[in-house]
């Protein structure tokens, strides 16, 4: 590509896997927020589909936390936030933040061209 970069187009519907991406807005103590959404991320983890995920906190605004999780596919993850027991466990999250949720499918790939060689 010229870049120092290769790209591969990524076919969301051929590919199955999607990721769920929530930015949340912290209004407690980061702690509290972390405690609980390591409970959420319990629940999750024993859902059919689930494959992991990871919190960010931003590192110049630190009451910003970014949620990216991973899940073999949309109706998967729609399952498991339909589960009447996930209710319990949103309402705890928004009792101490506001959150942007979003579910992504690939659309394209880049990765970083490996030192000495063109891919």
């Amino acid at each position: 590509m010229g870049l120092g970069m290769s790209t591969d187009h990524v076919d969301a519907g051929t590919r199955g896997e999607v990721t769920f991406i929530n930015r949340f807005t912290v209004h407690a103590a980061h702690e509290e927020f972390e405690r609980i959404f390591a409970e959420v991320s319990q629940f999750m983890r024993d859902k059919d589909g689930f494959l992991g995920n990871t919190l960010f906190r931003n590192v110049d605004e630190p009451h910003i936390f970014i949620n990216v999780a991973r899940w073999r596919g949309a109706a998967d993850f729609r399952r498991a936030v339909a589960d009447p027991a996930f209710a319990a466990h949103a309402g705890a999250l928004r009792a101490v933040s506001t959150s942007e949720p979003g579910l992504y499918a690939p659309c394209l790939s880049f990765s970083a061209v490996p030192a000495g060689g063109e891919r």
